[in-house]
């Protein structure tokens, strides 16, 4: 069964990244590389590039029922929920995707997020989850930060407009970023603490 999700995960994931790729190289009047670069700088895009990378991994892992100590899967949650959240909290109504559009934005937002999720709660060897990991998890995303805003300030391009520089200011960036940490540290601690409470009895 664990080997059938990870297909199946894998798929969407792949089929999701292909469609939103082949949208955006559609719909830009850029050069094919500037319009590259800006896919691959989206958190979404990169979260689920990782996300479908992982599930292909697991999909060709030997040894499935072998217990995984690293915490990967439960960062990687966490990643794809702060997706999720703050697509459905401060993006979604700022625009209405029609047509193939909409699936890849569903799939990538909403339902790739919901089958990690479960994913997690199926395999996840909770028992090796502490909250030290915390600090090596916030790394991805810290890196990412500072791209967005090194890259941002030669190419004029911020990705989210929470992170726009040119329109809101580097302290508003900044203190925008401080929430998203404090729902990044919330989120990885109570997904944690969720696993102490369950018992992982499959891996």
């Amino acid at each position: 069964m664990k080997r059938i999700l990870s297909l199946l995960f894998c798929f969407t994931g792949w089929f999701a990244l292909t469609i939103q790729y082949y949208l955006m190289l559609e719909t830009s009047k850029l050069p094919f590389g500037e319009t590259t670069i800006r896919f691959f700088s989206y958190f979404t895009i990169l979260t689920n590039l990782l996300a479908a990378l992982y599930f292909t991994y697991q999909s060709l892992r030997s040894n499935l029922s072998k217990p995984e100590n690293s915490g990967i899967l439960s960062a990687l949650t966490v990643y794809i929920l702060i997706v999720g959240l703050i697509y459905q909290i401060l993006l979604r109504q700022t625009w209405n995707p029609t047509g193939m559009q909409r699936v890849a934005d569903e799939l990538l937002h909403s339902i790739i997020p919901i089958l990690v999720l479960i994913y997690w709660y199926l395999y996840e060897n909770k028992k090796a989850l502490t909250y030290r990991m915390i600090p090596k998890w916030a790394v991805y995303p810290v890196i990412y930060f500072v791209y967005i805003l090194v890259r941002g300030a030669f190419s004029g391009f911020y990705p989210y407009p929470f992170i726009d520089v040119t329109q809101l200011g580097l302290m508003k960036v900044v203190m925008n970023a401080f929430w998203i940490v404090l729902l990044f540290a919330g989120l990885s601690a109570l997904l944690i603490r969720i696993g102490t409470l369950l018992k992982s009895d499959e891996f």
